[in-house]
Protein backbone atom coordinates (compact mmCIF):
# COMPACT_ATOMS: atom_id res chain seq x y z
CA UNK A 1 0.00 0.00 0.00
CA UNK A 2 1.39 3.56 -0.96
CA UNK A 3 1.22 6.62 1.07
CA UNK A 4 1.20 9.89 -0.18
CA UNK A 5 4.09 11.80 1.09
CA UNK A 6 3.11 14.55 3.70
CA UNK A 7 4.13 18.16 2.61
CA UNK A 8 5.23 19.97 5.76
CA UNK A 9 4.75 23.69 6.33
CA UNK A 10 7.13 25.93 8.71
CA UNK A 11 6.12 28.80 10.33
CA UNK A 12 6.59 31.42 8.62
CA UNK A 13 8.73 33.61 10.73
CA UNK A 14 11.06 30.63 10.85
CA UNK A 15 11.47 31.80 6.83
CA UNK A 16 11.87 35.56 7.82
CA UNK A 17 15.39 34.37 9.34
CA UNK A 18 18.78 34.37 7.57
CA UNK A 19 21.71 32.05 7.88
CA UNK A 20 24.57 33.94 9.20
CA UNK A 21 27.31 34.76 6.66
CA UNK A 22 29.68 33.87 9.26
CA UNK A 23 28.84 30.01 9.76
CA UNK A 24 28.07 29.45 6.03
CA UNK A 25 31.49 30.96 5.24
CA UNK A 26 33.64 28.86 8.13
CA UNK A 27 31.69 25.54 7.13
CA UNK A 28 32.47 26.02 3.31
CA UNK A 29 36.35 26.69 4.65
CA UNK A 30 36.25 23.30 6.76
CA UNK A 31 35.79 21.51 3.47
CA UNK A 32 39.28 23.09 2.30
CA UNK A 33 42.55 22.40 2.76
CA UNK A 34 45.49 24.19 4.34
CA UNK A 35 43.04 27.10 5.23
CA UNK A 36 43.49 30.18 8.04
CA UNK A 37 40.56 31.05 9.39
CA UNK A 38 40.62 34.95 10.76
CA UNK A 39 36.26 34.54 10.67
CA UNK A 40 34.72 33.36 13.90
CA UNK A 41 34.95 35.08 16.96
CA UNK A 42 36.28 32.60 19.44
CA UNK A 43 38.63 32.36 21.81
CA UNK A 44 41.33 30.54 21.00
CA UNK A 45 42.40 30.05 24.74
CA UNK A 46 41.20 27.05 26.91
CA UNK A 47 38.72 27.37 30.19
CA UNK A 48 40.83 28.49 32.78
CA UNK A 49 41.54 25.08 34.87
CA UNK A 50 39.87 26.62 38.33
CA UNK A 51 36.51 27.20 36.21
CA UNK A 52 37.12 23.21 35.05
CA UNK A 53 38.11 22.16 38.72
CA UNK A 54 34.44 23.79 40.37
CA UNK A 55 32.32 22.25 37.97
CA UNK A 56 34.21 18.85 37.90
CA UNK A 57 33.60 19.67 41.81
CA UNK A 58 29.96 20.16 41.46
CA UNK A 59 29.63 17.41 39.65
CA UNK A 60 30.73 14.76 42.26
CA UNK A 61 29.02 16.79 44.79
CA UNK A 62 25.60 16.05 43.34
CA UNK A 63 25.10 19.29 40.80
CA UNK A 64 23.28 17.65 38.44
CA UNK A 65 19.52 18.24 39.43
CA UNK A 66 17.09 21.34 38.53
CA UNK A 67 17.56 24.72 40.20
CA UNK A 68 15.76 27.48 40.55
CA UNK A 69 14.46 29.21 36.68
CA UNK A 70 16.56 32.31 37.32
CA UNK A 71 19.44 30.45 38.78
CA UNK A 72 21.11 29.70 41.44
CA UNK A 73 21.10 32.27 44.34
CA UNK A 74 25.07 31.83 44.89
CA UNK A 75 25.81 33.05 41.24
CA UNK A 76 23.28 35.83 41.38
CA UNK A 77 25.13 37.11 44.28
CA UNK A 78 28.26 36.93 42.86
CA UNK A 79 26.79 38.77 39.62
CA UNK A 80 25.61 41.39 42.04
CA UNK A 81 29.02 41.30 44.14
CA UNK A 82 31.06 41.90 40.44
CA UNK A 83 29.37 44.40 39.65
CA UNK A 84 29.62 45.98 43.10
CA UNK A 85 32.94 45.30 42.79
CA UNK A 86 34.06 46.52 39.28
CA UNK A 87 32.00 49.38 38.75
CA UNK A 88 30.27 50.61 41.93
CA UNK A 89 27.39 49.09 41.03
CA UNK A 90 24.39 48.18 43.25
CA UNK A 91 22.74 45.38 41.42
CA UNK A 92 19.95 43.76 43.34
CA UNK A 93 20.45 39.67 43.01
CA UNK A 94 16.74 39.89 42.13
CA UNK A 95 17.33 41.70 39.23
CA UNK A 96 19.63 38.95 37.92
CA UNK A 97 18.59 35.97 35.48
CA UNK A 98 21.59 33.63 34.41
CA UNK A 99 20.88 32.82 30.94
CA UNK A 100 22.05 30.21 28.37
CA UNK A 101 24.51 32.53 26.92
CA UNK A 102 24.07 36.25 25.94
CA UNK A 103 22.14 34.99 22.48
CA UNK A 104 19.30 33.56 25.07
CA UNK A 105 19.58 36.48 27.06
CA UNK A 106 19.23 39.41 23.71
CA UNK A 107 16.36 37.08 22.77
CA UNK A 108 14.36 36.97 26.20
CA UNK A 109 14.64 40.95 25.60
CA UNK A 110 12.91 41.06 22.67
CA UNK A 111 10.39 38.97 22.87
CA UNK A 112 9.57 40.61 26.60
CA UNK A 113 9.23 44.13 25.59
CA UNK A 114 8.40 44.35 21.83
CA UNK A 115 5.04 43.10 20.23
CA UNK A 116 3.74 43.59 15.95
CA UNK A 117 4.33 46.76 14.70
CA UNK A 118 6.68 48.16 17.96
CA UNK A 119 9.94 49.56 16.58
CA UNK A 120 13.70 49.34 17.58
CA UNK A 121 16.60 51.02 16.41
CA UNK A 122 19.51 48.42 15.41
CA UNK A 123 22.94 50.16 14.72
CA UNK A 124 24.42 49.04 11.05
CA UNK A 125 27.05 47.39 11.24
CA UNK A 126 25.92 45.17 14.74
CA UNK A 127 25.89 41.62 15.25
CA UNK A 128 24.02 39.65 13.42
CA UNK A 129 21.32 38.14 16.18
CA UNK A 130 19.81 41.36 16.86
CA UNK A 131 17.56 41.86 13.18
CA UNK A 132 16.86 38.52 13.18
CA UNK A 133 15.63 38.65 17.10
CA UNK A 134 13.50 41.42 15.61
CA UNK A 135 11.64 39.61 13.02
CA UNK A 136 11.12 36.81 15.19
CA UNK A 137 9.18 39.21 17.68
CA UNK A 138 7.46 41.00 14.80
CA UNK A 139 9.01 44.25 15.64
CA UNK A 140 9.99 46.54 12.70
CA UNK A 141 14.01 47.22 13.05
CA UNK A 142 15.04 50.40 12.06
CA UNK A 143 18.96 50.66 10.93
CA UNK A 144 21.16 53.55 12.68
CA UNK A 145 24.11 54.02 10.26
CA UNK A 146 27.41 53.88 12.65
CA UNK A 147 29.78 55.65 10.84
CA UNK A 148 33.95 55.44 10.63
CA UNK A 149 34.18 59.24 10.96
CA UNK A 150 32.35 58.81 14.24
CA UNK A 151 34.14 56.13 15.19
CA UNK A 152 31.70 54.07 14.49
CA UNK A 153 29.63 55.37 17.38
CA UNK A 154 25.73 56.12 16.89
CA UNK A 155 25.36 60.04 16.34
CA UNK A 156 22.66 61.07 18.76
CA UNK A 157 21.19 63.54 16.66
CA UNK A 158 20.76 60.64 14.01
CA UNK A 159 19.51 58.26 17.16
CA UNK A 160 16.70 61.48 17.34
CA UNK A 161 15.66 61.79 13.90
CA UNK A 162 14.88 57.99 14.07
CA UNK A 163 12.80 57.90 17.17
CA UNK A 164 8.32 57.59 16.56
CA UNK A 165 5.71 57.17 18.84
CA UNK A 166 6.51 52.96 18.37
CA UNK A 167 9.46 53.33 18.77
CA UNK A 168 10.26 50.63 22.11
CA UNK A 169 13.76 49.71 22.30
CA UNK A 170 17.66 50.85 21.28
CA UNK A 171 20.31 48.54 20.71
CA UNK A 172 24.03 48.99 21.75
CA UNK A 173 26.74 46.51 21.89
CA UNK A 174 30.24 47.90 23.34
CA UNK A 175 32.92 47.09 22.91
CA UNK A 176 31.36 46.76 19.77
CA UNK A 177 31.27 43.59 17.36
CA UNK A 178 31.89 43.85 14.25
CA UNK A 179 34.47 46.94 14.47
CA UNK A 180 35.73 46.89 17.86
CA UNK A 181 35.09 50.41 18.54
CA UNK A 182 34.41 51.42 22.20
CA UNK A 183 31.76 54.02 23.65
CA UNK A 184 32.82 57.42 24.72
CA UNK A 185 30.93 58.57 28.01
CA UNK A 186 29.35 61.64 26.62
CA UNK A 187 27.78 59.56 23.36
CA UNK A 188 26.63 56.79 26.29
CA UNK A 189 25.01 59.52 28.33
CA UNK A 190 23.19 61.39 25.50
CA UNK A 191 21.71 57.96 24.57
CA UNK A 192 20.64 57.28 27.56
CA UNK A 193 19.02 60.90 28.12
CA UNK A 194 17.09 60.65 25.22
CA UNK A 195 15.82 56.68 26.68
CA UNK A 196 14.84 58.58 29.59
CA UNK A 197 12.74 61.28 27.42
CA UNK A 198 11.44 59.15 25.15
CA UNK A 199 10.63 56.24 27.97
CA UNK A 200 12.33 53.47 25.24
CA UNK A 201 14.35 50.84 26.62
CA UNK A 202 17.82 50.01 26.13
CA UNK A 203 19.48 46.64 25.45
CA UNK A 204 22.96 47.10 25.70
CA UNK A 205 25.10 44.02 24.87
CA UNK A 206 27.99 43.91 26.44
CA UNK A 207 30.14 40.74 26.33
CA UNK A 208 33.77 42.25 25.93
CA UNK A 209 33.79 44.50 28.46
CA UNK A 210 37.24 43.17 29.68
CA UNK A 211 39.08 43.40 26.58
CA UNK A 212 40.16 46.78 26.27
CA UNK A 213 43.17 48.60 24.67
CA UNK A 214 45.15 52.11 24.18
CA UNK A 215 43.82 53.17 28.03
CA UNK A 216 39.69 52.45 26.98
CA UNK A 217 37.04 52.23 29.76
CA UNK A 218 34.12 50.43 29.73
CA UNK A 219 31.15 51.55 31.76
CA UNK A 220 27.90 49.38 31.59
CA UNK A 221 25.04 51.66 30.39
CA UNK A 222 23.04 50.60 32.90
CA UNK A 223 24.97 53.13 35.16
CA UNK A 224 23.59 56.10 32.91
CA UNK A 225 20.24 54.61 32.53
CA UNK A 226 18.97 52.23 35.37
CA UNK A 227 15.34 52.23 34.74
CA UNK A 228 15.64 51.67 31.12
CA UNK A 229 18.36 49.31 30.37
CA UNK A 230 18.48 45.46 30.11
CA UNK A 231 21.69 44.21 29.66
CA UNK A 232 23.10 41.13 28.35
CA UNK A 233 26.65 39.43 29.33
CA UNK A 234 28.23 36.32 29.12
CA UNK A 235 30.84 34.25 30.51
CA UNK A 236 32.05 33.03 26.98
CA UNK A 237 34.59 36.00 25.74
CA UNK A 238 35.74 36.62 28.96
CA UNK A 239 36.84 33.43 30.33
CA UNK A 240 36.88 31.88 27.21
CA UNK A 241 33.79 29.74 28.29
CA UNK A 242 32.29 29.31 24.62
CA UNK A 243 31.05 26.08 24.77
CA UNK A 244 29.38 26.72 28.68
CA UNK A 245 26.83 28.48 27.29
CA UNK A 246 26.65 30.68 30.52
CA UNK A 247 25.65 34.21 30.30
CA UNK A 248 23.28 36.68 32.67
CA UNK A 249 20.47 39.41 31.88
CA UNK A 250 20.16 42.35 34.42
CA UNK A 251 16.72 44.46 33.93
CA UNK A 252 14.80 46.69 36.14
CA UNK A 253 12.33 44.42 38.31
CA UNK A 254 9.14 44.57 36.42
CA UNK A 255 10.67 43.86 33.08
CA UNK A 256 13.23 40.72 34.70
CA UNK A 257 9.92 38.82 36.06
CA UNK A 258 8.57 38.87 33.12
CA UNK A 259 11.77 37.14 31.33
CA UNK A 260 11.88 35.36 33.76
CA UNK A 261 8.54 33.45 33.05
CA UNK A 262 9.47 33.09 29.72
CA UNK A 263 12.82 32.23 30.28
CA UNK A 264 11.51 28.90 32.13
CA UNK A 265 9.30 27.57 29.73
CA UNK A 266 12.41 28.06 26.94
CA UNK A 267 15.08 27.13 28.75
CA UNK A 268 13.60 25.90 32.63
CA UNK A 269 17.48 26.63 33.84
CA UNK A 270 20.78 26.55 33.16
CA UNK A 271 22.80 23.10 33.64
CA UNK A 272 23.57 23.33 37.44
CA UNK A 273 26.80 22.48 37.89
CA UNK A 274 27.87 25.27 34.92
CA UNK A 275 26.23 27.62 37.51
CA UNK A 276 28.36 26.46 40.36
CA UNK A 277 31.48 26.80 37.82
CA UNK A 278 30.22 30.28 37.19
CA UNK A 279 30.97 31.22 40.75
CA UNK A 280 34.16 30.28 40.50
CA UNK A 281 35.23 32.06 37.52
CA UNK A 282 33.77 35.44 38.75
CA UNK A 283 34.95 34.87 42.74
CA UNK A 284 38.24 33.51 42.42
CA UNK A 285 41.46 35.69 41.41
CA UNK A 286 43.03 32.48 39.41
CA UNK A 287 40.23 33.20 36.79
CA UNK A 288 41.01 37.30 37.00
CA UNK A 289 44.30 36.62 36.61
CA UNK A 290 43.66 34.26 33.26
CA UNK A 291 41.58 37.05 31.68
CA UNK A 292 44.04 39.91 32.32
CA UNK A 293 46.45 37.07 30.76
CA UNK A 294 44.10 36.64 27.35
CA UNK A 295 43.80 40.45 27.58
CA UNK A 296 47.44 41.28 27.23
CA UNK A 297 47.67 38.10 24.48
CA UNK A 298 45.49 39.92 22.65
CA UNK A 299 46.75 43.01 22.34
CA UNK A 300 49.63 41.93 20.99
CA UNK A 301 47.41 39.89 18.32
CA UNK A 302 46.05 43.33 17.77
CA UNK A 303 49.33 44.92 17.30
CA UNK A 304 50.42 43.14 14.88
CA UNK A 305 47.40 42.44 12.54
CA UNK A 306 47.13 46.26 11.90
CA UNK A 307 51.25 46.70 11.40
CA UNK A 308 51.12 44.30 8.65
CA UNK A 309 47.65 45.90 7.50
CA UNK A 310 49.59 49.01 7.03
CA UNK A 311 52.23 47.40 4.76
CA UNK A 312 49.43 46.21 2.39
CA UNK A 313 48.19 47.89 -0.77
CA UNK A 314 44.11 48.30 -1.03
CA UNK A 315 43.38 48.33 2.59
CA UNK A 316 42.82 50.19 5.49
CA UNK A 317 42.21 49.34 8.55
CA UNK A 318 39.84 51.28 11.77
CA UNK A 319 42.13 50.99 15.22
CA UNK A 320 39.80 48.95 17.33
CA UNK A 321 40.03 50.12 21.50
CA UNK A 322 38.32 47.13 22.02
CA UNK A 323 37.11 42.82 21.67
CA UNK A 324 39.47 41.03 19.37
CA UNK A 325 38.40 42.80 15.62
CA UNK A 326 39.41 44.85 13.02
CA UNK A 327 37.34 46.51 10.83
CA UNK A 328 39.30 47.07 7.54
CA UNK A 329 38.12 48.74 4.78
CA UNK A 330 38.82 47.13 1.40
CA UNK A 331 37.14 49.70 -1.02
CA UNK A 332 40.48 50.15 -2.74
CA UNK A 333 40.06 46.70 -4.20
CA UNK A 334 37.02 47.30 -5.97
CA UNK A 335 35.66 44.57 -4.88
CA UNK A 336 31.99 44.39 -2.92
CA UNK A 337 32.63 42.32 0.36
CA UNK A 338 31.28 39.92 0.04
CA UNK A 339 33.24 39.45 -3.25
CA UNK A 340 36.37 40.11 -1.59
CA UNK A 341 35.71 37.52 1.04
CA UNK A 342 35.13 34.92 -1.81
CA UNK A 343 38.39 35.98 -3.62
CA UNK A 344 40.39 35.99 -0.55
CA UNK A 345 39.22 32.58 0.73
CA UNK A 346 39.99 31.36 -3.06
CA UNK A 347 43.03 32.72 -3.42
CA UNK A 348 44.94 33.06 -0.47
CA UNK A 349 43.30 30.29 1.98
CA UNK A 350 42.15 32.89 4.46
CA UNK A 351 38.62 33.32 5.72
CA UNK A 352 37.46 37.06 7.01
CA UNK A 353 34.15 37.78 7.33
CA UNK A 354 32.20 40.00 4.69
CA UNK A 355 30.71 43.74 6.62
CA UNK A 356 27.58 43.07 4.67
CA UNK A 357 27.25 40.12 6.94
CA UNK A 358 26.91 42.50 9.69
CA UNK A 359 24.56 44.84 7.95
CA UNK A 360 23.78 47.20 4.68
CA UNK A 361 26.15 49.83 6.23
CA UNK A 362 28.80 47.30 6.48
CA UNK A 363 29.98 47.16 2.63
CA UNK A 364 33.16 48.10 1.93
CA UNK A 365 34.30 46.53 5.15
CA UNK A 366 35.71 43.15 6.23
CA UNK A 367 36.00 41.69 9.95
CA UNK A 368 38.99 40.06 10.61
CA UNK A 369 39.04 38.53 13.96
CA UNK A 370 42.54 37.83 15.79
CA UNK A 371 41.52 35.56 18.51
CA UNK A 372 44.37 32.97 16.82
CA UNK A 373 47.50 32.67 17.34
CA UNK A 374 50.56 34.58 16.47
CA UNK A 375 51.45 32.20 13.96
CA UNK A 376 48.59 31.74 12.36
CA UNK A 377 47.75 35.84 12.41
CA UNK A 378 51.81 35.86 10.47
CA UNK A 379 50.72 33.41 7.90
CA UNK A 380 47.82 35.01 7.41
CA UNK A 381 49.15 38.37 7.10
CA UNK A 382 51.58 36.83 4.75
CA UNK A 383 49.08 35.67 2.43
CA UNK A 384 47.22 38.36 2.27
CA UNK A 385 50.04 40.75 1.28
CA UNK A 386 50.73 38.55 -1.38
CA UNK A 387 47.19 38.29 -2.99
CA UNK A 388 46.99 41.91 -2.42
CA UNK A 389 50.40 43.38 -4.12
CA UNK A 390 49.72 40.39 -7.69
CA UNK A 391 45.64 42.01 -7.50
Amino acid sequence: MRYKKHKYFVAGRINLIQRSKIRELFERASKMKNVISLGIGEPDFDTPQNIKEAAKRALDEGWTHYTPNAGIAELRNAISEYYATHYGMRIPPQNVLVTAGAYEATYLAFESLLEEGDEVIIPDPAFVCYVEDAKVSGAKYVRLPLKEENEFQPDPDELLELITKRTRMIVLNYPNNPTGATLDDEVAKAVADIAQDYNIYILSDEPYEHFLYDGAKHVPMMKYASDNTILANSFSKTFAMTGWRLGFTIAPEDVIKDMIKLHAYIIGNVASFVQVAGVAALREEASWKAVEEMRKEYEKRRKLVLEHLKEMPYIKAFEPKGAFYVFANITGTGMKSEEFAEWLLDKAGVVVIPGTAFGPNGEGYIRISYATSQENLLEAMARMKKALEEL
